[in-house]
C-alpha cells in the first residue's frame, strides 16, 4: 500500500497536469462511495466471466472472486484515499524552499524524494499507515462481496459478527465487537498522541 501510496500522493500534489482532479476524484470515490456498491463492481470485474477476471484466469491462473488474493487488492483499492490523502496533505504541508534548495544543491528529484522529503513527512505517513491499517480491519461491505464468508481464508472479524448475529450468537458477537471497538480506540489513541507529540516537537524547533 505505501509503495502505490507514496508515488500517487506525490504526483498528485506536484503533477501540474490539469486533468490530475479525475485521478484525484477516482482515488476518493471509497470515501463516499457505499462499500456494497465498489464491492460489487469489483466482483464483476474479477469475475472469470469478465474479461479482466477472465484474462487473470487463462493466462496467469489467478482468481480473485472468493480467494485471498482477491480481499487484499479490494481492500487496497478501498483504503488507498485513507492512505493517500494524509501523506499528499504532508507534502502540501511541506515549504516549496526545502525543494528548491534540494534542487540548488545539485540533488536530484529521487535523492530530493527520499533523504528530503519523506524524512519531512514522517507524521502523515505514519497516520496513513495507521488509519489505513485500523480501516481494513473494520470493514465489511467490500470484503463480503469480493471474498465471501469462507472459514480460514476470506473470513474477517467483521463479517464473524455479522454471521454470529445472524445465528443469534450474541455473546460471541459481543466479543468480536468488543475486540474491535477496543483496537479502533487504541488506533485513534495513538494517531493523536503521535500527532501531539510531533507537534510538541516542531514547536520546540
Amino acid at each position: 500500500m505505501l509503495v502505490l501510496s507514496l508515488p500517487l500522493a506525490y504526483w498528485l500534489t506536484y503533477s501540474k497536469w490539469k486533468a490530475k482532479v479525475i485521478i484525484e476524484a477516482v482515488v476518493s470515490l471509497p470515501l463516499v462511495l457505499p462499500p456494497s456498491v465498489l464491492g460489487f463492481y469489483l466482483l464483476l470485474a474479477f469475475s472469470p466471466e469478465n474479461a479482466f477476471g477472465k484474462f487473470l484466469d487463462q493466462y496467469f491462473d489467478i482468481r480473485l472472486v472468493f480467494t485471498f488474493p482477491g480481499l487484499v487488492i479490494a481492500s487496497v483499492l478501498y483504503s488507498l484515499p485513507f492512505m493517500v490523502q494524509p501523506i499528499q496533505n504532508g507534502f502540501k504541508s511541506l515549504s516549496k524552499s526545502l525543494i528548491e534548495a534540494s534542487f540548488l544543491l545539485g540533488k536530484s528529484k529521487i535523492e530530493t524524494f527520499f533523504k528530503i522529503l519523506i524524512p519531512n513527512i514522517k507524521k502523515a505517513i505514519l497516520t496513513g499507515i495507521v488509519l489505513t491499517f485500523a480501516h481494513t480491519i473494520g470493514e465489511f461491505g467490500v470484503i463480503l462481496m469480493v471474498g465471501g464468508s469462507i472459514p480460514s481464508e476470506t473470513k474477517v472479524v467483521s463479517i464473524a459478527i455479522y454471521d454470529e448475529v445472524q445465528a443469534m450468537n450474541y455473546h460471541n458477537a459481543n466479543v468480536y465487537a468488543g475486540i474491535l471497538f477496543a483496537f479502533a480506540f487504541i488506533v485513534l489513541l495513538c494517531v493523536y498522541s503521535i500527532n501531539h507529540r510531533f507537534s510538541k516537537t516542531n514547536l520546540l524547533q
